[in-house]
């Protein structure tokens, strides 16, 4: 495959699949050639005794491969290494790999050409000379090794060059040992390979296979892979596989987010407008909210309409950042993997989800992010209180209180509809266990919803709907709209409306009524008590029956007949004058929207003004109007024609209830809003862009992190007990736009707090059966995973059952380009200071509640003499030290997710640059730290994965240019490990 084909989208090659020949089959030489994360044919690189034209100097090479199939007459290339300065005797660490997409055969044929680089920085080099082999030759050494000579283009041997060819998947007795190169190459020991290399990766690698895996292949596509052998301090070598792959997240839940938020807005449109007749002042202001939530919704709908006509790639490149149509799309969303496999056998995975720093840079930073304009638009707030006269005044904690009682009134009003129609079903069943189970969970999520609506600020918001009807203040003989206005003022719970204008001098004193309200919910509660009753009674009558029906029977023939009349049509109960009062009907209930309330009323009249007939309920069970149980003979419809009028009652008292708590915390809200409404609604659009970006890149981070640990038990019960760790590193500046960026992305980060996950089975293991699904609204999203049923059953029963997992957000930020020095010598970094002394409380608290509930083998194992809490202390250090661009901040963050099972994210600007130096260099310390890679080989291994790696290739996706966009005046202000290799930057778009 061409560099230009391998560079293509996902999305344009995604459905393409090879059958790979039998012939090839033999070709695995370190794991499954079926597994597409395993390549069919490796092989490393060394050369020997290269000479250049010019002696007094040595070479600085690379090794180009390239490729063809007969019968295609032209070369492909393929790969290349790294370069290597200053040796005759270059060994490359980046292995060459051909993976099932390569379409090679043992016909293939493949060229070495070894090229030495005079400028890396202007890209000079010259040919030194190269040779040819055919596939089969390296399959039929016994040593799959090739000596070659290397020949210049006047045919000149200017040195030699080593293939070796890592083992062949076959019978541990048959193995030949790999051949040893020189004991020393480059000053360097060369070490033997050992043979557990060679076995299988086992089954908890196919598994986690981007490529294979029936959850991960629907979530994650357009996989690139980059193989590297790296020595180790105790004579072995690492086996890395670096894999950097898009997702089709990036457009799909932004396509959901966007559709829920029309789906709120449209509601509270809807709300405004069923809050009935307002009076004239109120109408107005409700007209101007109204207004301006149309033209938000205008605005997401346009939004929608272009996610869903967009037929590009799966990800969004850093050039279209700014782009309006995709503002909600992550910037350059991609999984980082690398999986190592050393000495035991055994492979590791390491995920970090990539992302281009979430923030509006379609609306722009001149007016600074997120931070600054929720404090600008608090203030204004607070003003606005002071100075309009057409709101009521509440604490910030009244309106969340608004907020989370209308989310729980339309919870509970929908759970107590369908627990009364269960408990219907069970009465026409007469199934008597039935009826008790239901009935206790009716009776719960009705004396809930009681409960719920029994509150102060309530009430005053029911007082204060009342107020604002056109009846009302007709009934008040009040002045004219158009001159007066009317002031609401809400003070430790007391409500005060009073007039005021040119004639001040004639004010109006409302006083409150709590009994108004009361009656409306001690209804519901008169009604629950009934149905409570009535089927005691039935439940008794049916154990009576159960144990005695002879002497039952004989009892209802000695009876005669019935007092109170006939019984043929079966009547299941009788109208008792003496409960008139005592179980209420819908028609009796007070309706201050339709009939204004009387300053003359009694509570006695307004409650009962319209009397009902009412199904019979006996608050003393050994009164019995129309006798005893024992008269009334049994019939099937009995207990369902004895519950239905209870159960309609019950239902259409918390159905008015409902719309009338409801109604007044809409207009409690309104009140709130009016006065800063545009500001509000484009405040909470750049919240929503910001948050949406956020989301996308934590549900990626989330479904990879459960699918590693789908058999780690300490995880999974971590997860569901004090939930996932989610540590964001950002490599912001604190100066000029990117300061404003740092304002929007730790905003979009602190709101994934009321984001909550549920695993469910899969219908279906299709692609879109396997894709998360959100719901919600912006007081809390919750993201359903689904996983195929084997993954689904592996789930401890908590999780299995529905228990909702919480997240923990944490956001470190350290800059460290040339902006940064500006900040930090004539700018500001309180900003960065801020956010990680915050974090820093909210890990250390994470850790806390961890060392509380769960055992200390819940949390992977680390080769790491420094145990987690002096991690933590280190860290807090460093936190508060004031030092600059101290990137052991980072680190160490890093480490500490690692180590408490959390989920890694990386973001700069872009995701494109810094980001591939953080990403890299962190591989690097892990290999190191972990994994025992030869220290003296580090800075060699970091060069190769920046300079061959897919971070590389990621460039490619994103500009066009394989070449990060540095500078060296630039560099000059980097920390020294976050430097590329020269050659591989230079200035181009980012």
């Amino acid at each position: 495959m061409s560099t230009r084909e391998r560079q293509r989208p996902w999305s344009v090659y995604r459905a393409s699949t090879l059958d790979i020949s039998s012939e090839m089959l033999g070709l695995a030489l370190a794991g499954n050639s079926q597994d597409p994360d395993e390549p069919v044919l490796e092989f490393s690189l060394a050369c020997s005794e290269l000479t250049t034209p010019n002696l007094d100097r040595k070479p600085n090479s690379f090794v180009s491969v390239s490729c063809t199939t007969p019968p295609q007459a032209f070369w492909t290339k393929h790969a290349q290494t790294e370069i290597i300065e200053g040796t005759a005797n270059p060994m490359f660490l980046s292995s060459v790999a051909f993976f099932q997409d390569s379409f090679i055969n043992q016909q293939t044929q493949i060229k070495l050409s070894v090229y030495d680089v005079k400028d890396r920085s202007q890209g000079t080099m010259y040919l030194l000379g190269s040779i040819m082999f055919p596939v089969k030759e390296l399959l039929q050494d016994k040593n799959h090794t090739l000596h070659l000579p290397l020949s210049s283009a006047e045919n000149k041997q200017v040195g030699n060059i080593t293939v070796i060819a890592w083992q062949l998947e076959e019978k541990r007795e048959q193995r030949v040992p790999v051949a040893r190169l020189p004991d020393t190459i480059n000053g360097r020991t060369v070490l033997a390979v050992d043979e557990s290399l060679t076995e299988s990766m086992g089954i908890r690698a196919k598994y986690a296979s981007l490529s294979k895996d029936t959850l991960l292949r629907s979530v994650f596509g357009g996989t690139m892979s980059r193989m590297y052998r790296f020595p180790t301090t105790d004579g072995n070598h690492l086996r890395i596989l670096e894999q950097m792959a898009e997702s089709v997240l990036s457009l799909n839940v932004p396509r959901q987010f966007v559709k829920l938020l029309l789906e709120e807005d449209a509601a509270r449109v809807c709300e405004l407008e069923e809050l009935g007749e307002l009076s004239p002042c109120w109408e107005n202001l409700r007209r101007q909210i109204v207004t301006q939530y149309q033209s938000i919704i205008l605005t997401y709908q346009e939004t929608l309409r272009d996610l869903q006509d967009y037929k590009g790639p799966s990800f969004k490149a850093s050039n279209l950042k700014a782009d309006k149509k995709l503002e909600f799309m992550p910037t350059n969303l991609h999984v980082q993997r690398m999986r190592v496999q050393d000495d035991t056998g055994f492979d590791h995975t390491y995920d970090v989800v990539t992302i281009g720093a979430p923030a509006a840079h379609c609306q722009g930073f001149k007016n600074s992010g997120l931070r600054k304009l929720i404090q600008k638009f608090e203030e204004a707030k607070k003003h606005s209180a002071l100075t309009s006269s057409q709101s009521i005044v509440y604490m910030p904690q009244d309106i969340i209180r608004a907020k989370e009682i209308i989310s729980h009134i339309n919870t509970l009003k929908t759970q107590v509809s369908y627990y009364a129609e269960r408990l219907s079903r069970a009465a026409k069943e007469r199934s008597a266990n039935g009826l008790e189970r239901t009935l206790t969970i009716l009776a719960d999520k009705t004396r809930q919803l009681v409960t719920v609506c029994d509150c102060k600020l309530l009430a005053s918001a029911v007082q204060a709907l009342n107020a604002a009807r056109p009846e009302y203040i007709a009934s008040k003989n009040s002045p004219s709209a158009d001159l007066e206005h009317v002031v609401l003022r809400n003070d430790q719970d007391t409500l005060l409306a009073k007039w005021s204008g040119r004639n001040s001098r004639s004010s109006l004193h409302v006083d409150w009524h709590e009994e108004e309200w009361e009656k409306v919910w001690v209804n519901v509660d008169k009604s629950l008590e009934c149905i409570i009753q009535r089927v005691d009674k039935l439940l008794q009558r049916e154990r009576l029956r159960s144990s005695s029906t002879e002497d039952m029977f004989q009892n209802d023939q000695q009876g005669g007949a019935p007092k109170k009349g006939n019984q043929k049509n079966g009547a299941a109960f009788w109208i008792n004058p003496i409960c008139m009062d005592e179980c209420p009907t819908p028609t009796s209930l007070d309706r201050p929207s339709s009939s204004p309330p009387s300053s003359s009323s009694s509570p006695a009249s307004s409650s009962t003004s319209l009397p009902a007939l009412n199904p019979a309920c006996h608050p003393n069970a050994d009164t019995q109007p129309y006798g005893s149980s024992s008269r009334e003979e049994s019939y099937p419809g009995e207990w369902s024609e004895a519950l239905y009028p209870l159960l309609t009652t019950l239902t259409e008292c918390v159905a008015m209830m409902s719309d009338k708590a409801k109604k007044s915390m809409v207009f409690l809200l309104m009140q709130d809003r009016a006065p800063t409404i545009a500001m509000d609604l484009s405040l909470q659009y750049r919240r929503d862009v910001v948050f949406c970006q956020t989301l996308t890149a934590l549900i990626c981070g989330f479904i990879i992190k459960l699918r590693n640990c789908l058999r780690d038990d300490g995880f999974l019960r971590q997860l569901y007990t004090i939930g996932l760790l989610a540590q964001f590193e950002s490599l912001l500046s604190t100066y000029g736009e990117e300061l404003a960026m740092l304002e929007d992305m730790s905003v979009g980060i602190m709101d994934l707090r009321n984001v909550t996950f549920k695993v469910t089975q899969a219908i279906s293991t299709s692609s879109p059966d396997m894709l998360p699904v959100i719901t919600g609204n912006r007081d809390g999203f919750n993201v359903r995973i689904p996983l195929p049923g084997s993954m689904f059953d592996a789930l401890p029963r908590e999780i299995q059952n529905g228990m909702l997992l919480r997240v923990q957000p944490v956001l470190f930020n350290v800059g460290i380009n040339e902006q940064q020095t500006l900040a930090e010598k004539f700018g500001d970094t309180s900003l960065q200071e801020l956010i990680n002394i915050e974090s820093l409380a909210r890990l250390n608290s994470y850790y806390e509640q961890f060392k509380e509930v769960l055992p200390e083998d819940c949390l992977p194992r680390s080769r790491s003499q420094t145990c987690l809490p002096e991690l933590l202390r280190f860290l807090g250090q460093n936190v508060h030290a004031r030092k600059n661009k101290n990137v052991d901040i980072l680190w160490q963050a890093a480490e500490i997710c690692r180590r408490l099972n959390g989920v890694r994210f990386t973001s700069c600007k872009s995701a494109k640059d810094r980001t591939a130096m953080s990403v890299t260099l962190e591989q690097c310390l892990i290999l190191q730290h972990e994994h025992g890679m030869a220290p003296q080989v580090f800075t060699q291994a970091l060069d190769c994965m920046r300079s061959e790696g897919c971070r590389r290739e990621n460039t490619v996706k994103n500009v066009g240019c394989r070449k990060y966009a540095f500078n060296y005046l630039q560099l000059k202000a980097f920390p020294k490990h976050y430097r590329p290799p020269d050659g591989t930057f230079g200035k181009v778009e980012s």
